[in-house]
């Protein structure tokens, strides 16, 4: 199967002793080679042979498949030499798995707050709906994980398949329903940031593991997003109109 659009007029040019159409080679080195045997691989997985059919999804799609091999390598080269990034990445990856940080933190704010109990547990429900969302998208899609040559993924994984990252999906989820439902105030605020910056290094810690091309991860995002943005109203349906941390605030004589 040739390896891309120009190797493929190369060939034909040569058996057809055309000299104008010859193309030249470049022999990759280093990192490049590692990263076109990537795209090698990529290709193979997701069955592009870099030939341009009358629509161009061919050229389409091994330009992404390009993209995504390079922007995980590129991640990978700064990640791999850090022990504490990879550890983070690691911890990170793992306390993701089926949603758990997520869940859990909806349970330990419905136990902390009974009055917006309800709230906290559609929340979960909707971090747990955009989790298996992209659970079915994978098995519908199966786009196999990344193999990048002479770099092993740093986690396992409870599947084969990495279109789209369900740890994206739930992340951003929880990003978005999980501050609607703090008290209002700074201390609401800085959990709304925290709540952002952690959903973030999720979704970077899954490239740093290497178990998901970036395409996967951006997906499984946007998912988590609309999932979120359409159970939004539902979920404030059961906040109180007054939040607690105004409800409690004490008066003050301004006469």
């Amino acid at each position: 199967m040739p390896e891309s659009l120009p190797d493929t007029l190369t060939d034909a040019a040569t058996s057809a002793n055309v000299p104008g159409l010859l193309l030249p080679r470049t022999a990759p080195r280093g990192a490049a080679d590692h990263a076109g045997k990537a795209e090698d691989a990529y290709s193979a997985d997701r069955g592009v042979d870099g030939s341009v059919g009358s629509d161009g999804s061919g050229g389409v799609q091994s330009r992404q498949a390009g993209r995504d091999v390079r922007w995980l390598t590129a991640v990978r080269d700064r990640t791999d030499g850090s022990p504490a990034a990879t550890a983070a990445a690691r911890a990170l990856s793992l306390a993701g798995e089926h949603a758990a940080l997520w869940l859990a933190l909806s349970a330990a704010g419905a136990a902390a707050s009974p009055g917006s109990r309800r709230g906290w547990l559609r929340g979960a429900a909707v971090i747990g709906a955009a989790h298996l969302a992209g659970m079915g998208v994978k098995r519908a899609v199966r786009r196999p994980r990344p193999r990048l040559p002479g770099r092993e993924a740093l986690v396992r994984t409870s599947g084969r398949h990495s279109f789209p990252s369900s740890h994206a999906a739930s992340a951003t989820a929880a990003a978005v329903v999980l501050p609607a439902l703090l008290p209002s105030g700074g201390a609401a605020r800085c959990g709304a940031l925290a709540l952002g910056a952690a959903a973030g290094a999720m979704c970077l810690s899954r490239l740093a593991v290497g178990v998901h091309y970036p395409s996967d991860v951006a997906a499984g995002a946007a998912l988590g997003a609309a999932l979120a943005a359409a159970g939004r109203g539902w979920i404030l349906d059961t906040v109180p109109a007054s939040a607690p941390a105004s409800a409690n605030a004490p008066e003050t004589d301004h006469g």
